[in-house]
């Protein structure tokens, strides 16, 4: 039993396998859960047949199998997790993780077919299995460090927002002043001329709302042209954050390496040593 509880644990908790890297078992998991989501999201059309809704409904139970059995063998092979605390200390701490209680949801959403109803938008929910999964895989660094080079430039991007807030108000209350009683509906108040002023500076430009006259022409025209700059801003500083990310992670790469071959060097000076020992001990003493 002990052994069945190792091997579970290694493939199911990414990073436990020696390798370090998803097991065959984590994706045949991740292709198993985006059919499922790819099923859920099938069975939201009206248009279906009756019979293909009545397969979708039998593969959500599939699925919900599938999905109790891993979760039931996570908690089970939990006990095999480092640290200190008894087998079940160490299940409970699983079960109230955050990726454990992903993994509950997901089995309640994919089941929920038995219970109500409708479900479709819960068992949606399962898409963030794969993102649970992916996170505690071999990105896992990758992501940490992009997270906290970009958390390093909050103070950056904090400021482009505050700028972007300034100019979608003044462009708004402009607007409202000089086409507020030409364009009611769309200009009438501020909070209404806001909406245009959002996809304006985002250049995105619907057309369901544009200004009519002149002055309101120009005015449009300078906050699309601003924009096009603070859309770049932000961009640049993720592009910068995520440039040092990479950088620091070949940094620390190269480090790696290089005190593992200082380690290496170590070993064969040790190996050298010993054996020398042991030749000088072979030796025979002259007659």
């Amino acid at each position: 039993m002990a052994a069945l509880r190792t091997t579970l644990y290694e493939q199911l908790f990414v990073g436990a396998h020696p390798d370090g890297r998803l097991t065959i078992l984590n994706r045949l998991l991740i292709v198993t859960i985006v059919l499922a989501v790819i099923g859920a999201a099938l069975g939201t059309e009206p248009k279906l047949s009756d019979e293909m809704h009545y397969a979708l409904l039998v593969g959500e139970m599939i699925f919900g199998t599938i999905f109790l059995g891993e979760y039931v063998a996570r908690v089970y092979a939990a006990a095999e997790a480092p640290g200190e605390g008894s087998a079940w200390q160490k299940r409970w701490a699983f079960m109230r993780s955050w990726l454990g209680l992903v993994d509950l949801i997901v089995v309640v959403a994919t089941l929920a077919p038995l219970i109500a109803g409708d479900a479709a938008v819960l068992r949606v929910i399962r898409l963030f299995r794969v993102i649970a999964v992916m996170k505690f895989g071999r990105f896992n660094e990758a992501i940490q460090s992009v997270w906290r080079a970009t958390a390093d430039r909050g103070d950056d991007l904090i400021v482009t927002a505050a700028l972007a807030f300034i100019f979608v108000l003044t462009g708004a209350t402009l607007l409202h002043v000089v086409e507020g009683d030409i364009q009611p509906d769309a200009f009438g108040s501020i909070p209404r001329a806001l909406w245009w002023a959002v996809i304006t500076l985002t250049t995105v430009g619907y057309g369901d709302a544009y200004p009519v006259t002149i002055m309101g022409k120009i005015i449009g025209g300078t906050l699309a042209m601003s924009g096009v700059a603070f859309v770049a801003m932000p961009t640049g500083i993720i592009a910068a954050a995520f440039s040092d990310a990479m950088q620091a992670r070949r940094d620390q790469k190269i480090q790696e390496m290089r005190d593992h071959l200082a380690r290496l060097d170590e070993i064969d000076e040790n190996v050298v040593a010993k054996l020398e020992k042991l030749e000088r001990a072979n030796q025979k003493p002259p007659e």
